[in-house]
């Protein structure tokens, strides 16, 4: 009886040894090649690192336009640690939002096509724990454009083309992120916008750093220093960045800036990539968000061609003697006749007549302005008082 119950009993915990062991071997397989047991270390860059393309957008800024376009990442050569890399974007160039001008005075009209062009290199440190990287591009941004943001029609609208070669580094890990850069217009800098105004690309010169509050949300707060357009945007620039990885390769972000020349701008942009990488299984997927490693493919940032314009000091309007027609002395752009008029000039004699029949109209100086008559000439063009944000000018 003792003899059967110890058989009974060594039986019985052989059998649950058994049952424990086929209980654990599952769980054990499961973990086998998950994104905990697949680590940084045992990434394949090769794998993780491919080709990618996609569409993005982004809102007006502070001197970039309404823009959409196709872009490509292409890994020229994928080390066991490194990447030697192009990345390309074509974008069409929209107009403005009406009254509301990118480049401060003339609105942006369109549409355009620009092109930027990076090659770069980037690297992991021995542990992975950062990414560090290097590039360098050329950028080109033709300009149409339209009336001023005040919605008075400027005359001799010319369009423009801007060039630029850029630089920057970068620095990734899983917490911090670093970006600086450098935009340097080359060529003709500075154009004629129209009768008026003239534009000039900007030297702009940053750095980023931003925060991961998760891997999917970072934010950043940047400083920039800008100079151009004849000395009229030089000056001190900050800015405050959020961008949110809404689902694999979708991005979406909103940026707000401030400086002397633009004022306060505020400004959204889109990003979706889609790469061969999307097929992957989801384990190797987890390891590959890690932000070091997806840094290694993103496209670069901060490659926008800046543009400012500003009233050009030579565009002025004449006023004429009404006994012998000459020239007696000249106003600069955007002066109205109640500041501007004199004694015996024709200009003065238009004022008081209308005054006298009790006409609430005005002159503005708008050079190119191709009227003629008696009572005002040399760019000068007749405004009525409206009810409105702006006089009705014709």
């Amino acid at each position: 009886m003792q003899s059967s119950l110890r058989v009974s009993l060594s039986l019985s915990g052989v059998a649950a040894l058994a049952l424990s062991n086929g209980a654990l071997l599952p769980v054990a397989a499961q973990d086998v090649g998950s994104a905990d047991d697949l680590g940084v270390m045992e990434i394949n860059l090769k794998d993780a690192v491919k080709f990618n393309w996609g569409f993005q957008g982004a809102l007006q800024g502070a001197g970039t336009p309404n823009q959409a376009g196709i872009g490509g990442f292409l890994p020229i050569a994928v080390g066991e640690n490194s990447v030697f890399f192009a990345d390309v974007l074509l974008n069409a160039n929209f107009a403005d939002y009406g009254g509301n001008s990118s480049i401060v005075n003339t609105e942006v009209a369109g549409t355009t096509i620009s092109t930027s062009s990076r090659l770069g290199y980037r690297w992991l440190n021995s542990d992975r724990s950062w990414m560090y990287g290097v590039n360098g591009g050329y950028d080109s941004r033709p300009m149409n454009t339209g009336n001023a943001e005040s919605g008075v029609t400027l005359y001799d609208k010319e369009s423009a083309f801007f060039q630029q070669i850029a630089a920057g580094l970068e620095a990734v890990s899983d917490t911090w992120n670093f970006n600086a850069y450098a935009l340097i217009p080359v060529g003709d800098t500075e154009q004629r916008l129209n009768a008026r105004y003239l534009g000039g690309a900007l030297d702009t010169y940053g750095l980023d750093v931003g925060y991961f509050i998760t891997p999917e949300l970072n934010a950043s707060v940047g400083y920039y220093y800008q100079s151009g357009d004849l000395g009229t945007a030089d000056g001190s620039g900050v800015q405050v960045e959020l961008d949110y990885q809404i689902a694999y390769g979708l991005t979406a972000g909103i940026n707000v800036s401030y400086d002397e020349a633009f004022e306060t701008r505020v400004s959204g942009n889109i990003e979706y990539r889609f790469g061969s990488n999307s097929s992957a299984a989801e384990t190797k997927k987890k390891a590959w968000q890690k932000p070091t490693i997806q840094a290694l493919s993103a496209s670069v940032k901060n490659r926008n061609i800046r543009v400012h314009d500003a009233a050009d000091p030579d565009a002025v309007c004449k006023i004429f003697n009404e006994l012998d027609g000459k020239p007696v002395r000249h106003n600069d752009p955007g002066s109205r006749a109640s500041t501007a008029g004199s004694s015996g000039t024709n200009l003065s004699f238009w004022k008081a007549s209308q005054r006298a029949r009790g006409v609430r109209s005005d002159l503005h100086c708008n050079p190119g302005n191709p009227s003629k008559t008696s009572f005002y000439g040399g760019g000068w063009e007749r405004c009525r008082k409206s009810t409105g944000p702006t006089p009705t000018c014709y």
